[in-house]
């Protein structure tokens, strides 16, 4: 099916629902034009999803649309900031409009759920490759930062870990897919970004970070800025029945896909924390404790420990 890149950013243009009063001018021009309120700072992110490494190459474009949106969504919800505005770059083997239609219909769902507008972009030819680029806003001063976890901070995350992982490894093969699997593989091609959580912690968490390449690595990062370690408690960690039948918890941390929120609090703001839980109806389980030695040890029942566990790694290096 043949089409100018014209009549596909028309189509763009016409398939997205959202509408904000703070866009001047969205779609059509050389550069959108916004409005950042008085008193707000712009959080700005940007992520690639390849065909074939983010997702199944005969994945629907409605999971791929709601994707898309998500994984950067999930980044502004780990600062805390509210969505507001995306940009988009969409690489397509060929101009399908039956195929952009659908990828539009799962990622205006999402993106009319936080009053998100698609304000430009660009379209060209070659591998299924798209990138967003999501704006949030977050009060002046009130952003969650991965820099401000201390020694003693208590560390939390979010829903469950490893269904996502669990879920890859049965499409690829490494575990004998069940039952669970179209359970566990929603959470593997439709996460769900943390917004309400992210900006109820803004006056609550001094770190935290989305889970997108495993707790071992992004919990690694909050270490690395926060210029210090952690402890945790491998019998805390979240992990569904399905994870805990099927895998360890070794898998869980490791590996990537999961878009829940890690963060780290005060011990004094504990209640506070079991209070959002409950106002959010969603599972925040507390896994361990920041220390003053760099360096993540998982801590099993036994008393025995693991370190230099890693989470996924686009470019690993070589061991030749």
């Amino acid at each position: 099916m043949s089409s100018s890149e014209f009549d596909l950013i028309e189509s763009i243009a016409r398939s997205q629902s959202a509408r904000r009063d703070d866009v001047t001018l969205g779609i059509g021009d050389d550069c959108a034009l916004l409005n950042v309120p008085a008193g707000m700072e712009l959080a700005v992110s940007l992520d690639t999803l390849v065909s074939g490494r983010h997702f199944f190459a005969d994945a629907s474009p409605e999971l791929i649309g709601h994707k898309v949106l998500a994984v950067n969504l999930s980044d502004l919800a780990a600062m805390g900031a509210e969505p507001a505005w995306v940009t988009m770059g969409l690489t397509l083997p060929e101009p399908d409009k039956e195929w952009l239609a659908g990828f539009m219909r799962g990622f205006s769902v999402l993106a009319s759920k936080y009053g998100v507008q698609l304000v430009g972009g660009d379209t060209t030819s070659g591998p299924l490759t798209v990138s967003l680029q999501a704006h949030g806003l977050v009060p002046a001063g009130k952003a969650i930062r991965r820099s401000g976890a201390r020694p003693g901070d208590l560390v939390y995350v979010s829903h469950t870990i490893g269904d996502a992982g669990v879920a890859l490894a049965m499409l690829q093969g490494r575990i004998t897919a069940t039952d669970e699997l179209d359970t566990l593989r929603q959470r593997l091609e439709s996460p769900q970004p943390r917004i309400e959580l992210g900006i109820a912690l803004r006056d609550v968490a001094t770190a935290a970070i989305d889970l997108s390449d495993g707790l071992a690595s992004d919990l690694g990062h909050i270490c690395e800025r926060s210029q210090c370690g952690a402890v945790i408690e491998t019998h805390r960690l979240p992990l569904s029945g399905a994870v805990g039948t099927l895998s360890d918890w070794r898998l869980a941390v490791t590996a990537g896909d999961d878009y829940e929120l890690c963060f780290t609090i005060d011990p004094s703001q504990q209640e506070r924390v079991t209070q959002l839980s409950q106002e959010l109806d969603l599972r925040l389980s507390c896994i361990g404790k920041m220390r003053q030695q760099p360096g993540i040890d998982f801590v099993s029942d036994d008393g025995s420990s693991e370190s230099g566990l890693q989470g996924y790694d686009h470019f690993p290096e070589s061991d030749t």
